[in-house]
This record gives C-alpha cells, structure tokens and sequence, in this order.
C-alpha cells in the first residue's frame, strides 16, 4: 500500500485547504492508498542557513521524516497576495535541504489549491510547481484550483461538484503513476 502525506499550507484552524484535503481524503478513503497528514506547519522556525549547520529543529526533523516516510506528497495551498504563504514556502526551503539530497529529491507530488476568491489560488500552485520542482520533486503538472470554496464542500467537508471530483481523479491517477515508477 502507497502512503501519501498530505500537508496544508494554511495555518488556521478552519482553512478550506485543510477542509478540501480531508474531502479529498474522504473521497478515496478506499482506494489502495494510506493517508497521513502532517500538520506543524506553525512550529517551523524561519529558514536560516547558519542554523542548518548546528542540530536540527525538532520541528524540521518532524517535517523531513513525514516526507521520507511518505510515497508521495499532496499539497493544498491557499493563495496570499497572488502567490505561495510565505510559512509553506518556509517549509519548502527546510525539506530541500541539504542542497541536492533533501527529502523531497524525487518524491511524487501534487499540488491543489482552494479560495473564496473565483481563480481557487491558480497562481500560488503554480508557483508551488515551480519551487517544488527546482526543490527537486517529479511534480504532477495538472492543478485543481477549487474557486469559491465555500460554494464547492458541505458541512460535513464532502466535494459538491462532479467535476472537481473527476479533476481529483485524474490528477491522483497521475500521482500514484508516478510514485509506481520510483518503486519499479
């Protein structure tokens, strides 16, 4: 069984994009895959290069054995002032390093993203591509921007629409191929 972590890059406690990852969750709770969450996001200290150099935070530590345990990775990014929250970019910055041989160097990864805005944070995932992939993550290329968010899941955190669902579909077919071709 495949194990995908999944972690939102919204620190409070309501964020659609934690309510969109456990109704993506929800909606293949099935499938032959093993959800976990990481969600330490807050306990990240800021990216320092002096301080990689002495004993690592426990927080990073925390961070980078999630990823290392994980098959493959989903991200739900909010979008602030156009583009990726500085505290999941932070994050980024901890798991891709050491430069070249961080934990994120080659591990499968998905990006989607939920706003009350009517463009569901398009251009934060693609930024979050961007860096994950110079981070060197194999990163699905499709995105799910869920606009309105507050329009697309119940009360209970179920997607509402059809084609969003079908959009989720495809972009973890795509995953799960490629965390299939790091095994083979």
């Amino acid at each position: 069984m495949s194990t995908i972590l999944t972690i939102s890059g919204s620190l409070r406690r309501g964020s659609f994009n934690r309510r969109l990852l456990r109704a993506l969750q929800h909606e293949h709770r099935h499938a032959e895959v093993e959800w976990t969450t990481w969600d330490s996001l807050g306990k990240l200290p800021p990216f320092d290069e002096d301080a990689e150099r002495g004993p690592v935070p426990a927080a990073v530590a925390d961070l980078r054995g999630a990823i290392g345990a994980a098959d493959g990775l989903l991200i739900a990014t909010p979008e602030y002032n156009g583009s990726v929250p500085g505290q999941l970019k932070n994050a980024i910055d901890w798991a891709s390093r050491p430069s070249g041989a961080g934990v994120l160097k080659g591990i499968p990864a998905v990006v989607v993203g939920a706003s009350p805005s009517q463009h569901g944070a398009a251009w934060a995932q693609a930024d979050l591509r961007r860096v994950l992939g110079i981070a060197g993550a194999d990163v699905v290329e499709g995105q799910l921007a869920v606009p309105e968010v507050f329009r697309q899941l119940d009360e209970h955190d179920r997607l509402l629409d059809d084609e969003l669902r079908a959009g989720f579909e495809t972009l973890l077919a795509e995953l799960r191929a490629k965390m299939a071709g790091m095994r083979a």
